[in-house]
């Protein structure tokens, strides 16, 4: 190993340090997420911006989507690697080892951002817009009291949901009972029976 060390010149140590510096993180998140490390993430960088003219459609993470940890480190660990290989092994000269390795960098940098772009695209909101449930058809989950509301199951969307509802005519309905939504009023829905 001592023969190899002293063997190095400037250029092999720079590409072997970008290897470093970009392998021992990637290298170190994995061994987390193997033994079940739960990184904080977004957690510890919510905060609130505004855009300079003041407006509400300022986002904080659009510059941020292109460049990130993951982005760069991968970029270091493939332009160490690959430039270190073409450089010593290939022996194809440093100009051609540099542009080779940035180029292989750029490749992994531009998967992982095609990757996270891949994950975030998965991502739903999980909301629904209530007024969806108008004409749908459902089930009284607990009676609706006289004057008062209850509870009611309504599949919208393809899920089964349990939304507060209130009897349109306010008589009561009892559990069981097949129902239809007139209307919404609030975050409640009005229903009547189903003959």
């Amino acid at each position: 190993m001592g023969d190899w060390v002293a063997g190095l010149n400037s250029l092999d140590i720079f590409f072997i340090v970008c290897a470093l510096l970009g392998g021992i993180p990637i290298i170190i998140r994995f061994i987390m997420m193997f033994i079940g490390a739960d990184f904080a993430g977004d957690e510890l960088l919510d905060a609130d911006f505004d855009s300079v003219d003041g407006g509400a459609d300022f986002d904080p993470d659009a510059s941020l989507r292109f460049i990130s940890l993951h982005g760069l480190t991968s970029f270091l660990m493939m332009f160490g690697l690959v430039g270190y290989a073409l450089y010593r092994q290939s022996q194809v000269g440093a100009a051609f080892s540099l542009i080779g390795g940035t180029m292989a960098g750029f490749v992994s940098f531009w998967v992982i951002a095609k990757i996270f772009k891949l994950i975030a695209s998965l991502q739903s909101s999980g909301t629904m817009n209530i007024s969806k449930t108008i004409g749908c058809e459902g089930q009284v989950y607990l009676t609706i009291p006289p004057n008062d509301t209850g509870q009611v199951t309504i599949q919208v969307d393809n899920r089964l949901r349990e939304f507060s509802a209130s009897a349109e005519d306010n008589e009561e309905i009892k559990t069981g009972t097949r129902i239809q939504v007139v209307r919404i009023s609030g975050n409640i829905l009005i229903v009547k029976p189903i003959q």
